[in-house]
C-alpha cells in the first residue's frame, strides 16, 4: 500500500486516499436536501402502507408492505435524478425481479442455490428490459426466502404486494417531487433555439459535444449511475466556471459602453424607429422620468401594437457592473438578446454590453 522508504507525510496521504474510497459522496447537495429526502421517504412509505391497507382490507395495524420498498424509497426520494430511480426502473424492476424469484423457487429446491440464481436472474432480466433497480435483487431474494408453499411462491406475489407497493410509492413520489421543486420523472432540460432552426445553441456547438460525453462514458469501462445528458450539462457548466476563473478579473463594468443613447417612455413609436435607423442602433433603452430603466426597444419590438415607446418595449437582460465577464457568455449566445444592460443598485443605467463588446474582450484576454 505504501513505500516504507517514503517520507511519513507521503505515507499518510496515500493511506488517506485509500480510506477515502470507502466513503461515498453525500446523498444530497446540502442538509436541506437530505431532510427533504427523509421527509419524502416517511410520507412515501406511510402512504403506500396506508393505501395498501385500505385497498386490500388488510387492516391498518398490518400494512401490506414488503421490506425492499424501503430501499426503493431511498433511491426515489434521495436521488430522484438517478436512472435507477425512475418509474419504469422501480415498477418494472421490482415486478420482474419478483417474477424471477417465484420462478426460481418453484424450479430449484436447494435454498442457497435458489437464492443465488434468483438474484443473478433478476439482474439479467432487469438489464435486458432496461429497468435496472438495485432493490430488485432484494425483491427476488424475498420471493425465494418466502419458501415453497408460502405467499411469495405464487406468481401473484409479483403484482400484490410487489407491483401495488411499487406503483403507489412512485405515485406518491411524483406528487412529492412536484411540490418540492424537483423534476420527477427526471427530464433533462432542453433549451430550444430561439430562431426555430435545427442548429444547436452556440455554447453547445463549442467545446464538449454530446457525442464526446457518450464516447467518454463508453470508454470509462464502468456502469455509471448517471444519464449522459446530465453529464453533458454538468461538463458544459464546468467549462464556463473554468472560464470565469481564468477571466475572473474582467467584469461587465470593465467592458461596457458608457455613452448610451436612450429614449423616454412617452416618445412616439415612429420617432423611436427613426432614432434606431438614423443612429444605426440595435437597441434603445427606455427610461422613466427618474432615469430608471423601464424596458428596451429593438427592431423586432417595432412590430408590436402601441403608440409610445413604453407600450412596445420588452424586458431587457440586466446585470450589475461587477458581474464577471464570462457570466455574460451564456445569455448573449442563446439568441434571445444581443445586449445586456448594466444597472446600479437603484436600477439606473450605467452602460450596455453587446455581443460585439463581449467578442472583443474575449479576443484580447
Amino acid at each position: 500500500m505504501t513505500d516504507p522508504s517514503a517520507p511519513p507525510g507521503r505515507q499518510r496521504r496515500v493511506w488517506s486516499r485509500y480510506y477515502a474510497t470507502f466513503i461515498d459522496v453525500p446523498a444530497g447537495p446540502d442538509w436541506r436536501d437530505r431532510i427533504r429526502a427523509a421527509a419524502g421517504a416517511v410520507g412515501g412509505i406511510a402512504f403506500t402502507g396506508l393505501l395498501c391497507a385500505i385497498m386490500l382490507g388488510n387492516g391498518l395495524s398490518h400494512p401490506l408492505l414488503v421490506a425492499p420498498m424501503g430501499a426503493s424509497a431511498v433511491l426515489l426520494f434521495a436521488v430522484p435524478a438517478s436512472p435507477l430511480a425512475q418509474p419504469w426502473s422501480i415498477i418494472g424492476g421490482n415486478v420482474c425481479s419478483a417474477l424471477v424469484g417465484v420462478l426460481v423457487v418453484n424450479l430449484v429446491t436447494p435454498p442457497m442455490l435458489a437464492a443465488a440464481l434468483a438474484v443473478g436472474g433478476a439482474i439479467i432480466v432487469m438489464s435486458l428490459l432496461r429497468c435496472l433497480h438495485p432493490p430488485g435483487g432484494a425483491v427476488a431474494l424475498t420471493g425465494v426466502l418466502g419458501g415453497a408453499g408460502g405467499a411469495s411462491a405464487h406468481y401473484s406475489f409479483a403484482f400484490v404486494p410487489i407491483g401495488l407497493n411499487s406503483l403507489l410509492l412512485v405515485l406518491v413520489g411524483i406528487l412529492f417531487h412536484r411540490f418540492s421543486g424537483h423534476s420527477y420523472p427526471h427530464r433533462v432540460p432542453v433549451v430550444q433555439n430561439s430562431h426555430a432552426t435545427r442548429d444547436a445553441l452556440p455554447l453547445d456547438r463549442a467545446g464538449l459535444s454530446h457525442d464526446d460525453v457518450e464516447d467518454a462514458v463508453a470508454a470509462y469501462g464502468e456502469t455509471l449511475d448517471v444519464d449522459p445528458d446530465d453529464l453533458h450539462i454538468v461538463f458544459k457548466d464546468a467549462e464556463l466556471r473554468a472560464s470565469v476563473r481564468r477571466h475572473g478579473a474582467l467584469t461587465a463594468g470593465d467592458i461596457m459602453s458608457r455613452d448610451i443613447i436612450t429614449i423616454g417612455r412617452e416618445v412616439a413609436v415612429k420617432d423611436a424607429a427613426a432614432l434606431l435607423y438614423n443612429s444605426r442602433l440595435l437597441s434603445l433603452p427606455v427610461m422613466d422620468r427618474a432615469g430608471r430603466v423601464e424596458g428596451i426597444i429593438t427592431p423586432l419590438d417595432l412590430g408590436r401594437e402601441g403608440a409610445s415607446a413604453y407600450q412596445i418595449a420588452s424586458d431587457p437582460l440586466t446585470v450589475s457592473p461587477d458581474t464577471p465577464l464570462v457570466a455574460l457568455v451564456r445569455p448573449l449566445s442563446e439568441g434571445r438578446r444581443h445586449e445586456i444592460l448594466v444597472l446600479d443598485g437603484g436600477q439606473r443605467l450605467c452602460g450596455i454590453v453587446t455581443q460585439t463588446d463581449l467578442i472583443a474582450a474575449l479576443a484580447v484576454t
